[in-house]
């Protein structure tokens, strides 16, 4: 963790929403006028799509479990924890970008599926922003969490985070369906060694929970909608959390737990600002002090 250079990490699954809750803290950085360096968590991936592909079918074809996206065999986990500390020394480190779609492609000039090239990060910003599939990662040899000063974990129940691959997947990136859920098994040892874990070690978890019938997520026509939904707010560490202040200013909200606070899910990027807002504030003020 760094006062002068804070790293802020918004970490979650394939499909969980991640990029929903970027959207907001962008919002709040431009609004409160800070300058962010943006850091993708796929351009960590050690594989482009075609290389995955290869690497997978290699497996596939001796009888064993393909790597996945999920665990250390596809990431660069070191060049990451290397970025964070980096960053948290000397506001330094460098990023590139992966291109996931055919827009991206047009605007980069590279296949999608591929990486830009490695560059160094802007100088002069005031923290750094990641968000992705491993912003609290651990391994035997990797600790990506203990450089973070602010991790914010999106974990959506199970069967919700599936739907929202599935429709992500099949309209947004052209996989079928039984592609999709191909993955989805294959990742299943990862998702329990490497991503479920790192939900106790963030400050705080937002979980959307919907409240119509999800039982069988690949048959679900259409994603639950916010207004479909709960969301589960955990404080690892509740002092200092006003709650009374959050219950009055959030229509429908209340405390299951001394800890937790559930919304509903229509409320949720209003929670966001009203919870994230001040501790923005709080790291830059910090900030401040040490510049």
């Amino acid at each position: 963790m760094s006062l002068k250079h804070p790293i802020i990490a918004v970490t979650g699954s394939s499909g969980a929403g991640t990029t929903t809750v970027k959207h907001t803290f962008e919002a709040i950085f431009h609004r409160e006028n800070v300058n962010a360096a943006v850091v993708e968590g796929d351009s960590f991936h050690r594989y482009t799509r075609d290389e995955m592909k290869r690497h997978i079918e290699e497996a596939e074809a001796r009888g064993e479990r393909g790597v996945s996206h999920f665990g250390p065999e596809a990431n660069l986990f070191e060049e990451l924890e290397h970025l964070f500390r980096a960053y948290g020394e000397s506001a330094t480190g460098r990023r590139r970008w992966y291109v996931h779609n055919e827009e991206q492609s047009v605007r980069r000039n590279l296949p999608m599926g591929t990486f830009t090239e490695w560059e160094d990060l802007p100088v002069g910003t005031d923290c750094l922003f990641y968000e992705g599939l491993h912003g609290a990662v651990q391994t035997d040899t990797v600790d990506a969490a203990r450089h973070v000063d602010l991790l914010i974990g999106v974990v959506p129940t199970i069967n919700l985070e599936w739907i929202q691959k599935l429709h992500r997947d099949t309209k947004l990136r052209g996989y079928s369906k039984e592609a999709v859920q191909d993955t989805i098994l294959r990742r299943m040892h990862d998702y329990v060694h490497y991503i479920v874990p790192q939900f106790s070690r963030t400050h705080i978890n937002f979980q959307r929970a919907p409240v119509v019938d999800t039982s069988n997520p690949f048959i679900a026509r259409d994603v639950p909608t916010l207004e479909e939904s709960m969301v589960v707010i955990r404080f690892k560490d509740p002092r200092g959390v006003d709650f009374p202040y959050l219950i009055t200013m959030i229509d429908g909200a209340f405390m299951s737990r001394a800890n937790t606070i559930v919304i509903p899910g229509g409320k949720l990027d209003l929670a966001m600002q009203l919870i994230l807002t001040p501790l923005i504030w709080k790291l830059m003020e910090r900030r401040r002090q040490w510049v």
